[in-house]
């Protein structure tokens, strides 16, 4: 109760706070480029559950799907879009979901549900125990560390490779250490994270909860690489 509560109050304020932001970010869509101002995506919530998140729509419109992960260089993004993915603005609309109690301003990042079904394991699955949200230690590494992924030739087989693991390794770390304070530290790093990119800084340190998340996908990948044994 006392989560909700949090989040209620968060999500109204900053409804409320970033109204003009929201707007002219729905007038500069509509004006960049045809099409919807609001992309609907399908998104895996809670326990694994569907709903649709809301996203200011960042690339041209298209009647076909591309690719579930964007790249560095995705020549689908629009100028604008561009800006509004580096600063978040676009992720704002999610608000939305949390005052509808689908999402949290703090939980895991939500995947898409195609994602959920081919590549979560049994580690992954836990990060499904609590409401996604729009910050989260996970996002904040995919976010500082997504040079990782190096080029743009298959983004979507770079992200699973080289991002997925280790993201949900920390979203994991952050449901076994969920609490408002830790909430709030996390709302300031993501703040604070999004302020020194749009500064121009591209260097970060690792996150503090990453030897944690570490040792958690090395012990899971031990069990796994144990169970196959056992199984052949």
């Amino acid at each position: 109760m006392l989560r909700r509560l949090f989040d209620l109050i968060l999500a109204g304020s900053a409804l409320l706070l970033l109204a003009p932001v929201l707007l002219l970010a729905a007038i500069g869509v509509r004006l960049s480029s045809p099409g919807p101002v609001i992309y609907r995506a399908r998104r895996a919530g809670i326990g694994g559950t569907p709903f649709v998140m809301y996203k200011f729509r960042t690339m041209h419109a298209s009647p076909t799907q591309g690719s579930l992960i964007t790249g560095h260089s995705d020549n689908r993004i629009y100028p604008l879009g561009k800006l509004l993915r580096a600063s978040k603005v676009d992720e704002l609309p999610q608000l939305w979901n949390v005052l509808r109690g689908e999402m949290s301003i703090v939980g895991p990042r939500p995947e898409d549900p195609e994602i959920v079904a081919l590549h979560y394991d049994e580690m992954a699955m836990l990060s499904l125990a609590v409401r996604p949200g729009l910050a989260s230690p996970g996002s904040i590494y995919g976010t500082t560390h997504m040079h990782l992924m190096g080029d743009d030739i298959d983004p979507e087989a770079a992200y699973l490779r080289d991002l997925l693991p280790i993201k949900l390794a920390l979203e994991v770390v952050y449901v076994e250490q969920q609490s408002i304070a830790t909430d709030c530290l996390v709302i300031l790093r993501t703040m604070a994270t999004i302020l020194q990119m749009s500064a121009g800084r591209r260097n970060f340190p690792d996150p503090p909860e990453l030897p944690a998340a570490q040792r958690i996908l090395q012990d899971y990948r031990q069990r796994a690489a144990a169970a196959k044994r056992s199984a052949a």
